[in-house]
């Protein structure tokens, strides 16, 4: 990946001034990946000592403003990004998983390399997700194709597709034991997983095309047994 040689100098600047204690600096987002814009954030995830933070605090997510730029900072003792990834984990979102070891190690250190090492880990073995949790995410799926087949009214049907939308790529998604992602990340986590299916479904939703999407989602449900509503027990 190609980094912008001043946004590296920036984040160091910001860093140098008001995080001066971190150990461990990672340049994530838009900006490390090189397909950031001229109103990107700078996102940086920092590991250090509590002294980094206000008495009594052992992380912080916070934005500031730096230079003219956004600057969103997720800050952790290493024991509190365990705790805070582990929460993650738990809802198969693992935003500063990612963040670690996916960015631009602008200051390393030991206790860096250390949960970057861990969260690879934790990464590649996947999320955990138990038959009846897929089999509730596939009841609400399935419900709200009913909803959205019935729906007359142009607002509910937009709402009810986007609803549905997002329910099934993430079932999908926790079925071939993929993580989730909000908002744009949950787009980007779909096309990671089978790009052409991603483009047809997104396709649909943008054109609104309620009928095609429906028929998309039974084809995407009938491996894991199709719709699922009679016998269902929450």
């Amino acid at each position: 990946m190609t980094i912008d040689g001043r946004m590296t100098e920036l984040a160091r600047s910001f860093v140098a001034g008001t995080f001066p204690d971190a150990h461990g600096v990672v340049l994530a987002g838009s900006i490390a990946a090189g397909n950031d814009t001229a109103t990107s954030d700078l996102d940086l995830l920092l590991i250090g000592p509590g002294v980094m933070f206000e008495t009594g605090r052992t992380s912080l997510a916070a934005m500031y403003e730096h230079a003219g730029r956004l600057v969103e900072v997720f800050a952790y003792t290493p024991d509190a990004f365990r705790a805070w990834a582990a929460r993650e984990v738990a809802h198969h979102r693992p935003v500063i998983l990612t963040m670690i070891t996916e960015g631009a190690v602008l200051r390393s250190s030991p206790e860096l390399t250390t949960l970057r090492q861990w969260a690879a880990h934790t990464l590649a073995s996947g999320p955990a997700i138990d038959k009846h949790s897929l089999d509730l995410r596939r009841y609400l799926v399935s419900s709200v194709l009913d909803d959205l087949s019935d729906a007359t009214d142009a607002g509910e049907r937009a709402l009810l597709l986007a609803n549905a939308f997002s329910s099934l790529a993430e079932l999908v998604l926790l079925a071939d034991g993929c993580w989730l992602g909000s908002g744009k990340w949950l787009v980007r986590r779909l096309r990671q997983w089978d790009d052409a299916r991603a483009q047809s479904l997104i396709e649909t939703l943008v054109s609104g095309d309620a009928v095609s999407f429906v028929r998309q989602a039974d084809e995407l449900l009938a491996p894991m047994g199709g719709r699922l509503q009679a016998g269902m027990t929450r």
